[in-house]
């Protein structure tokens, strides 16, 4: 009997994880998940090598020898994250077969200081593409104003990308034009299709949080728009979701997109990301159970990845409720007054910030560690 977490992908949707460790891909436990759980992706970012480089002994050995050489603690930690890549793409090279390209990706991102410099996300991003040297990594590029044309270039190139950061539904839509041009001068160029594949990562529960905390205000000062304020409260993120995914559908069932399909291009898959619950007087689980679907990714922390093995109940939501959905949106701006472009600009920036401060933070952890393994 497979397991509710193992389910998921019965439904289209396939989960990966966002976590990484060295000692977690060497001891098993990532090949495990794979074969009992059906896991088939992984994705990083800073905070969480942060996480695993600054509060382990994975990496001292490495740290010890490297931190002799002449290497600035950024290539450092480049060349340990890198490596990390790698043994996890070997790990989950028979899923990206099984599943002729679809799944088995492993995701590393550029420096989050290149969030608004288009140049240098590229020059990066090729960089670690080659370092990478397998075909089943993503390099992760935040899905910002700037990062749009180097998406658009990066594809051409043949350069998987997990466009991140994306809170936005304008910005969505501009960020699977992206995708969709670059395949365009790819294939003007004779160049083939069949490998090339992205995703979208959308965010989820930074939206309610900060919607959240702006409707109780409302409810709070305003009488006339309490009501609505209350009927919609934690339901915001989820709706924007469901619009998103018919963008989704509009722009990949499209003749433009279909032409592309034809010469063995793939959809860019929409992917849940933020799906852990912030407010604890939710489900802990409702983000991935209303968010199911065909052609889409959710990424779990380990935590919420549990949570859905233990009491997870799978069954294809996505597409309930469009209707309610976008009613919900309409609620939020013309009933309530909340502007959720303003919303989401504001998270794309404060969340470009939540990925320097933890990089920012392990180029310490590298300064202080090197310091006492060379010393």
């Amino acid at each position: 009997m497979k397991n509710p977490l193992a389910k998921i992908p019965d439904f289209g949707q396939s989960i990966w994880l966002d976590y990484i460790k060295r000692s977690f891909i060497q001891s098993g436990e990532l090949r495990k998940l794979i074969d009992e759980d059906n896991l088939r992706g992984v994705t990083s970012n800073p905070a969480i090598f942060e996480e695993a480089i600054a509060r382990s002994e994975d990496y001292n050995d490495t740290i010890s020898e490297l931190g002799k050489t002449d290497m600035s603690n950024e290539e450092i930690f480049l060349k340990m994250a890198i490596e990390d890549v790698q043994h996890a793409a070997d790990v989950f090279k028979e899923v990206y077969e099984q599943t002729k390209g679809l799944d088995g990706y492993v995701s590393l991102e550029v420096s989050p200081g290149l969030a608004l410099d288009t140049e240098g996300s590229i020059a990066e991003a090729r960089s670690s593409w080659k370092a990478l040297d397998r075909p089943n990594v993503m390099i992760k590029i935040p899905g910002t104003k700037e990062g749009l044309p180097a998406i658009k270039q990066l594809i051409s190139e043949g350069i998987n990308i997990n466009v991140t950061l994306l809170f936005g539904l304008d910005r969505y839509r501009e960020v699977a034009e992206a995708y969709i041009a670059g395949l365009e001068e790819r294939a003007e160029r004779g160049e083939p299709l069949e490998k090339v594949t992205s995703v979208a990562s959308f965010f989820l529960s930074r939206i309610d949080t900060m919607v959240d905390t702006m409707l109780d205000e409302v409810a709070e000062n305003d009488p006339s728009k309490a009501t609505a304020a209350k009927q919609i409260k934690g339901q915001v993120a989820i709706a924007s979701a469901k619009v998103a995914y018919s963008i989704y559908n509009e722009l990949f069932m499209s003749d433009r997109f279909l032409e592309l399909e034809a010469k063995g291009a793939k959809p860019q898959r929409l992917l849940w990301a933020s799906t852990s619950v912030k407010n604890k007087a939710y489900d802990d689980l409702m983000y991935v159970e209303a968010l199911i679907g065909p052609q889409t990714v959710d990424t779990l922390p380990k935590e919420t990845l549990n949570a859905y093995r233990d009491h997870g109940n799978p069954a294809a939501r996505l597409k309930d409720d469009l209707e309610h959905a976008r009613y919900t949106l309409y609620k939020l701006e013309d009933i309530v007054g909340i502007k959720l472009s303003d919303v989401t600009q504001h998270l794309e920036e404060e969340g470009i910030q939540k990925f320097i401060k933890p990089f920012d933070s392990l180029m310490d952890v590298l300064a202080q560690k090197r310091k006492e393994v060379v010393s």
